[in-house]
C-alpha cells in the first residue's frame, strides 16, 4: 500500500514568532541537499553552506543506523537479538533501548518497543493484511511488555523472555534524525533541514534569520490543513491514514496499536502532530498521544509542558496546545474552520 508522507516541509519568510533578524554570518550560503532511500521511506538532507562531506558522513549514518537496527534485515544487531533472546549491543542499539524503556515509563505503556510480534500478526510487516482471532491476540498480548526488556547497561547487555522482539520503528527516525542535525551541528553549520519520511528536524533557524514552517497533512487528502512555525524544533506526526487496510466489510485497521488491547488504536483521532526539541521524543509521544485520545492526551500535555501539539479529530475537529496558539495558521482552504486551543 502507498504510504503516504505525513508533514510536507515549506520554506517562507517571515511569520509571526519569528525574528527577521539574521543571527549569524553565512545569510547567502547556498543549500546542499540530499537524497537517501533508508528505513523503508526516502529522506531529504538540506543544509546551508555544507561541504560534500559532511553530506556523506550525514547519508553514512543513516545507513549505518538502518544497518543495526532493522527488525527483518537477518544480518541487523536487532533482528540477532530478537532471534537469540539475548547478546551484547552496540551504543546505538543501547540508547534505543534505553529510550524505549524510558518512554515506555513516561507514557504508561503506551509507547512500548515489544509489540513487534503484534504488529507482524496484523501482516503490517509483510503487506499479508488479516484480522487475527481474539485467541491468538491474547498469546501475543502476553509478550508484549517493556518491563520484561533486562538491559545491563555496565555490559551493553540485553535479555529477552522467549516470545518477545523488540522492535525500533517508533523511534528510529527521530534518532536518525537527531544524529544527522549532530553531525551537521558539529561541522559549524547553522542552518539546516532533515525530512525522514515525514518527519522534519531542524537546525537553527532559515539563513535570512526567519523560522521553518511545516505543514499539517490533510488526513483526508492530498493538500495540507494548515501550518506551523518552528525554529530549531522538529515536529513529527503520527497518522492513521498512513498505512492501513480494510476487511471485507469495509473496516478500516491502521498501523498505530494500542498495547493494552492488541487492536489498532481507536480513540477518536485520526493525526497528531508533535512538536519537540527533539526527534525521538517527537517520535515517542506522536505514537502514544494518538493512542491517548483528545481527553487523555491534553491532561498529559497540561502535566508535561515540553511540547507542544496539533491534534485532527476523526470528525474533523482541529486542537492546538496553548505554545502554538501564534504558530499554527489554518492553510486557505480551510480557513473557515475553528481552531480550539487547549489551555493549562
Amino acid at each position: 500500500m502507498k504510504k503516504f508522507l505525513i508533514i510536507w516541509l515549506l520554506i517562507i519568510t517571515l511569520l509571526s514568532g519569528c525574528s527577521t533578524q539574521a543571527s549569524y554570518s553565512g545569510v547567502h550560503e547556498e543549500p546542499v541537499s540530499e537524497t537517501v532511500f533508508a528505513m523503508d521511506t526516502v529522506m531529504q538532507l538540506t543544509a546551508y553552506g555544507a561541504e560534500a562531506v559532511v553530506m556523506d558522513e550525514a547519508k553514512k549514518r543513516i545507513l549505518e543506523l538502518e544497518g543495526l537496527l532493522s527488525t527483518t534485515n537477518t544480518d541487523s544487531e536487532v533482528y540477532g537479538i530478537n532471534q537469540k533472546k539475548s547478546g551484547r549491543v552496540s551504543p546505538d542499539t543501547a540508547s534505543l533501548i534505553q529510550a524505549g524503556i524510558k518512554y515506555g515509563d513516561i507514557t504508561n505503556g503506551l509507547l512500548d518497543v515489544t509489540v513487534y510480534p503484534l504488529v507482524r500478526e496484523w501482516g503490517f510487516t509483510t503487506n499479508n493484511y488479516r484480522v487475527p482471532d481474539k485467541d491468538s491476540i491474547s498469546r501475543l498480548l502476553k509478550n508484549i511488555d517493556y518491563k520484561k526488556i533486562r538491559f545491563n547497561k555496565a555490559e551493553a547487555s540485553v535479555s529477552l523472555p522467549d516470545g518477545m522482539m523488540m522492535d525500533f520503528g517508533s523511534l528510529a527516525k527521530g534518532y536518525a534524525g537527531d544524529a544527522v542535525l549532530k553531525i551537521f551541528s558539529d561541522a559549524g553549520i547553522k542552518s539546516a533541514m532533515v525530512n525522514l519520511g515525514g518527519n522534519v528536524q531542524t537546525l537553527g533557524k532559515k539563513p535570512d534569520g526567519s523560522c521553518w514552517r511545516v505543514g499539517i497533512k490533510n488526513p483526508e487528502g492530498e493538500n495540507y490543513i494548515g501550518t506551523v512555525l518552528i525554529d530549531g524544533r522538529t515536529v513529527i506526526t503520527s497518522g492513521g491514514y498512513e498505512r492501513y487496510f480494510k476487511d471485507d466489510n469495509g473496516k478500516v485497521y491502521w498501523h498505530i496499536f494500542d498495547p493494552v488491547t492488541g487492536y489498532p488504536a481507536k480513540a477518536g483521532l485520526i493525526s497528531v502532530s508533535v512538536v519537540t526539541d527533539t526527534g525521538i521524543y517527537g517520535e515517542a509521544l506522536s505514537t502514544s498521544l494518538f493512542i491517548m485520545g483528545i481527553k487523555e492526551a491534553s491532561e498529559f500535555w497540561r502535566k508535561h509542558r515540553d511540547f507542544e501539539a496539533v491534534f485532527i479529530s476523526e470528525k474533523g475537529s482541529v486542537y492546538v496546545t496553548e505554545g502554538l496558539r501564534d504558530n499554527f495558521s489554518f492553510s486557505e482552504d480551510y480557513s473557515g474552520h475553528t481552531l480550539t486551543v487547549i489551555e493549562q
